[in-house]
């Protein structure tokens, strides 16, 4: 069986590193799967939630922010802003700022100087930690 190695990076931290046989990530074209011997790539990440088929073909979940993928020679590095695996995710909390983010999107509604961007990305994000948390306690529950 080929695999690749895999990497999530952010500014903080190496979130994860392992070999793994697929990575499968959001990015502005849609979701991507790469496998071994993909070819070479470089791709905007969208916040959401993507995941990993570890060497004994268990699913390891994850979500990203903002970012990049780069796909090389039998190796792939997302370059995210944020990145959590999905174990780490407290649900309760999660779901909490996402209220919280919307809340905030019904207040920028009445200001004129607001970056609606960058409120509706955190949206997305803490949207994303949930779609997370709630997919890999499914997986688990099995």
């Amino acid at each position: 069986m080929k695999l690749i190695k895999f990497e999530i990076v952010t500014p903080e931290k190496v979130v994860l590193k392992k070999m793994v046989q697929s990575v499968t990530v959001p990015t502005r074209e849609g979701i991507i799967t790469v496998l071994p011997r993909h070819i070479p790539l470089v791709g905007i990440l969208v916040p959401g939630v993507g995941h990993i088929r570890k060497e004994d073909s268990e699913l390891e979940i994850f979500t990203v922010s903002s970012g990049f993928i780069e796909v090389l020679k039998n190796k792939v590095v997302l370059l995210a802003d944020t990145a959590e695996r999905a174990e780490e995710i407290d649900i309760t909390r999660a779901e909490e700022a996402k209220e919280r983010a919307e809340e905030a999107k019904k207040r920028a509604e009445n200001e004129s100087d607001v970056d609606f961007a960058t409120v509706q990305a955190n949206i997305e994000k803490e949207l994303a930690r949930v779609k997370a948390a709630k997919k890999w306690r499914d997986i688990k529950k099995r």
